[in-house]
C-alpha cells in the first residue's frame, strides 16, 4: 500500500509541473472543458447560472468600461492603481510599458512609479506579465 501512495504523489507531482508550465505558458485547463479558451485571446467565458446560458466576452466590453483615450494621471495611489487597472481590463491586447504611458497625460515623473503599480497589480493577481520582448500586460 505504501508503494501505491509514493506512485500516486509521483505521478501528482509530475502533473502539477506539468500544468504549472502550461499556465506560464498561457495555457489554461478548466475543470468543465467546454468552458476552456480555445482563442489564445486572454477572452474570458461567462455563464448566467439563472439560465445557463453561456456568452462570449471576447467581443463584449465590460460593462461601464471607458474608452481607451488619454486620462489625466490621478494623483492618489489607490487612484493611479485603479486607473491603470482599467486601462488593462478595457484594453483588447496586452499593452507594452509605452503603450499604457501613451494613455495618460501628465508632467513630472509619473512613469517611473508605473512598473511598480504593474507589479502591484500582478501580486493582486489583476494583472499579468506576458514574457515575450519587450514585457507586455494584461489584465486577469
Amino acid at each position: 500500500m505504501p508503494a501505491d501512495n509514493e506512485t500516486l504523489l509521483e505521478r501528482l507531482v509530475a502533473l502539477n509541473a506539468k500544468r504549472a508550465a502550461e499556465e506560464a505558458a498561457g495555457i489554461v485547463h478548466w475543470l468543465r472543458p467546454e468552458f476552456q479558451q480555445r482563442s489564445g485571446t486572454g477572452a474570458q467565458t461567462e455563464m448566467d447560472v439563472t439560465t445557463g446560458a453561456v456568452k462570449d466576452t471576447a467581443t463584449a466590453k465590460p460593462s461601464g468600461a471607458a474608452p481607451l483615450g488619454k486620462r489625466a494621471w490621478p494623483t492618489g495611489l489607490p487612484e493611479q492603481i485603479k486607473t491603470v487597472a482599467e486601462v488593462l481590463s478595457v484594453s483588447t491586447q496586452a499593452l507594452t510599458l509605452a503603450a499604457l504611458e501613451a494613455h495618460f497625460t501628465a508632467r513630472g515623473r509619473w512613469r517611473e512609479r508605473l512598473p511598480t503599480i504593474l507589479e502591484t497589480l500582478e501580486a493582486l493577481g489583476r494583472a499579468r506579465r506576458l514574457a515575450a520582448a519587450p514585457e507586455r500586460w494584461q489584465a486577469v
